[in-house]
């Protein structure tokens, strides 16, 4: 389907104010605008790591998240997680029990993904479930103190990295993660970022949602206070 901005900021949010994200973080419009990718007769289950996102979105008895059903997981297996969930919903509509059309959605950091969370994220992803991955990238473990992690720029100054007459910041490259899951041989796999281009990131997000299989999107997000 052809992209409409007017359309598309009609749709109810799946994300919605409240939470208690850093002013000027780009995570939480870019994950509203991710969901928002998803068409308004669809369920969608969302597995969220440990992280700036879920502990400030998920606050009990307060969440941001709407007309969705959430799940907080540990930092490692927000894939794995979410992997069961859609396995156990193939089995029940393959079965005649659900009739509705549900998406299976997982969301982690740089930290959860890149580091922590990638042996359940490639086994996800080889696999085969109908699932997709949304990383939001902002370069380092922004949650507990910006400590690098290996999304980190190479030479870049964080507070386990710094840089200075000693050290010239980070020593180690960049870990490129969309090639590794390009390399997982999986149906769709892209970068975007939500400055500049709403339509991008909302038809990236579309066609990851909706195609068929494993799939995975980096999402470029900034952090004010890293």
């Amino acid at each position: 389907m052809a992209y409409s901005l007017k359309e598309s900021v009609a749709k109810e949010a799946r994300f919605v104010s409240g939470h208690r994200m850093c002013a000027g973080c780009g995570a939480p419009p870019a994950i509203r605008n991710v969901l928002n990718a998803l068409k308004e007769e669809d369920n969608a289950v969302i597995s969220c790591a440990t992280g700036c996102l879920e502990v400030s979105s998920c606050i009990y008895p307060y969440t941001s998240w709407n007309k969705v059903s959430f799940i907080h997981t540990a930092f490692e297996c927000a894939a794995a997680t979410l992997s069961g969930a859609e396995k156990t919903y193939y089995n029940l509509k393959k079965a005649g029990k659900i009739k509705k059309t549900t998406k299976f959605i997982a969301i982690g950091g740089d930290g959860g993904t890149l580091d922590i969370g990638l042996q359940s994220l490639s086994g996800a992803m080889e696999r085969g479930h109908d699932i997709t991955y949304v990383c939001y990238d902002n370069g380092a473990y922004m949650n507990t103190g910006t400590q690098r992690s290996s999304s980190t720029p190479h030479f870049a100054d964080t507070t386990t990295s710094p840089a200075g007459k000693v050290s010239p910041g980070k020593a180690q490259k960049r870990k490129d993660l969309t090639e590794i899951m390009v390399k997982h041989n999986i149906p769709y796999v892209a970068q975007t970022a939500l400055f500049g281009n709403l339509q991008d990131i909302y038809t990236k997000s579309e066609k990851a949602i909706y195609t068929e299989g494993p799939t995975f999107l980096a999402v470029f997000s900034p952090c004010p206070r890293g």
